[in-house]
């Protein structure tokens, strides 16, 4: 049998045939009923979907494109009155039908590393269908064992010079199969990272989520779904000018404060528009974008899904607008704090847990001002109490403890409230809307890891039964006697190095090779010089 065919029916339970979907990949809506990822899209402001074809292609009609008032732009049109450009999410059958007609000639096969990055290969279509799809591909294994600046690093034992670097088995998810509409005539795909054994590799981001899912769903067949709230910073200038002038003396897209400023925000919809409409236009289901505090700060926000979909549907977001800004001769940062002057950008998380249609979160008890459920009282102690351990989860990197600053949106103590901004564990909803935001992550976290941590803790926060801290009034900023976030990375990996609760989320092996990533971080941190973090974080993570 072929490997990614065998690969495919073990990690899903084999009910499923690898070869093609029996459906279109679906979400749960917040009544739980299966909801197409076209459907979940809305309309573009000002026009229209025509009816969905008969092989299940869903065509953009009469949908513009903004056109930067002063940017080259070298991307792909986006469909216009006069073509019919295939969109969103397809599957294997019509890529066949796409790579026949020479609308789809390439597919972007990728993987998140242990950064968040999208690493891969391209194929050709023709060659990804005979090939690919029913034998997955392979990439070196140095990919999760790399620094920022794709260097192999010594002492992990997942990959080495001494194993001689073999490679790793890639095996296409084609509940992931997207057009990459910022791309010409590109399909994209995600990929797990199998072992020799079929099962997943347990180093691999993506792999850490889906066993933390699996865990989570033999507690109470429960469904986490979840939403990320990115936020960045976009630039006048190229990649390129950027790092040729070290990254100093930016010109950032706005030069007032932005945050709901809709005169402002309209300065940058040649670059945010097209970005909304790409996203919607390759499977990510747009809400709505906003400007943020910071100068040319702005948030994109995108429909919330099960928790797998929602970390896919970042990653590809992330990919889109990166090389989207780099077409546009501009440029976008996820860094969570790129200058010192402004505030940083986040990646707040939100999480409820659902069972046969019902958010279990809601309930009749009473914790502070919010009728819930025990278990979400417990999934909140736990998601709190394990905070410190995991906070190199949510904060990666050196620049990331830069944002955590009293006073400017970012959390500094560990508390939770109702609606109140400046706690890190923000309570929002009631009944079936009821969820917990978690403003701890920021932009630059690897969010497969951010998620698996998330649920990680809430998770053995159900089966113990921990209890929240009472919920706290007013300023957190100011309050006394609370719990500080680490302070920095190496504070960070010093909880998660000592955590035992660390070890039995992730195992042994897995943990080490964590642990070793971020002392790694952190030891080129200590040997680089002034202006580093810029130098390594601005275009990479």
């Amino acid at each position: 049998m072929a490997f990614a065919r065998a690969a495919a029916r073990r990690l899903l339970g084999g009910r499923a045939k690898f070869t093609a979907r029996s459906a279109t990949s679906a979400s749960r809506d917040l009544t739980g009923s299966a909801v197409h990822h076209q459907d979940l899209q809305p309309p573009v402001h000002g026009h229209s979907r025509n009816s969905r074809l008969e092989n299940g292609v869903v065509r953009l009609d009469k949908m513009e494109r903004s056109t930067p008032s002063r940017h080259m732009c070298t991307m792909p049109e986006l469909p216009s009155e006069k073509s019919s450009t295939v969109t969103g999410m397809i599957t294997v059958a019509e890529l066949k039908e796409l790579a026949r007609t020479k609308t789809i000639d390439t597919v972007v096969v990728g993987l998140t590393d242990c950064y968040g990055r999208l690493v891969g290969k391209r194929y050709t279509a023709d060659f990804f269908l005979e090939s690919a799809v029913d034998d997955g591909t392979h990439a070196c294994s140095y990919l999760l064992a790399t620094d920022m600046d794709m260097e192999p690093v010594p002492g992990y034992k997942f990959a080495s010079w001494e194993a001689g670097y073999g490679d790793i088995h890639l095996v296409p998810d084609m509940k992931t199969l997207r057009v990459a509409s910022w791309l010409e005539k590109t399909a994209l795909v995600l990929c797990d990272v199998v072992q020799d054994d079929h099962e997943l590799a347990p180093h691999a981001p993506r792999s850490i989520l889906r066993n933390q899912i699996k865990a989570a769903q033999a507690v109470g067949k429960f469904t986490p779904m979840a939403a990320s709230e990115l936020e960045y910073f976009l630039y006048k200038d190229t990649y390129e000018e950027s790092k040729n002038r070290g990254y100093h003396n930016l010109k950032p897209a706005g030069w007032v404060r932005e945050d709901y400023h809709i005169f402002q925000g309209t300065r940058g919809e040649y670059f945010h528009g097209p970005a909304r409409r790409h996203l919607e236009a390759s499977g990510v289901p747009v809400e709505n974008s906003k400007g943020e505090f910071g100068l040319g700060q702005h948030e994109l926000n995108v429909k919330y899904a099960e928790v797998l979909e929602m970390a896919d549907r970042h990653s590809v977001y992330k990919q889109c607008l990166k090389e989207l800004a780099d077409s546009m001769g501009v440029s976008v940062t996820f860094m969570a704090k790129p200058d010192a002057a402004q505030p940083g950008s986040s990646c707040h998380i939100h999480l409820s847990l659902w069972e046969n249609g019902r958010n279990i979160f809601a309930g009749n008890q009473t914790l502070g001002s919010t009728k819930c459920s025990d278990e979400f009282r417990w999934f909140l102690g736990g998601w709190m109490h394990y905070t410190p351990e995991l906070m190199c989860f949510y904060a990666p990197n050196v620049n990331s403890y830069k944002r955590y600053v009293s006073g400017s949106w970012a959390p500094t103590q560990i508390a939770w409230s109702r609606d109140n901004r400046t706690a890190p564990f923000r309570v929002l909803g009631s009944g079936k809307s009821l969820r917990i935001e978690c403003r701890l992550p920021g932009a630059d976290c690897n969010v497969y890891l951010a998620f698996a941590a998330a649920l990680a803790s809430g998770m053995d926060g159900i089966r113990n039964k921990i209890e929240p801290p009472p919920q706290l009034e007013g300023n957190v900023y100011f309050a006394k006697d609370l719990l500080t976030i680490p302070q920095s990375l190496g504070a960070a990996t010093a909880a998660f190095k000592d955590s035992k609760f660390a070890k039995e989320m992730l195992g042994e092996d897995v943990h080490h090779h964590y642990h070793h990533f971020f002392d790694n971080e952190l030891l080129a941190y200590q040997q680089a010089v002034t202006d580093w973090e810029k130098a390594r974080y601005f275009e990479q993570i």
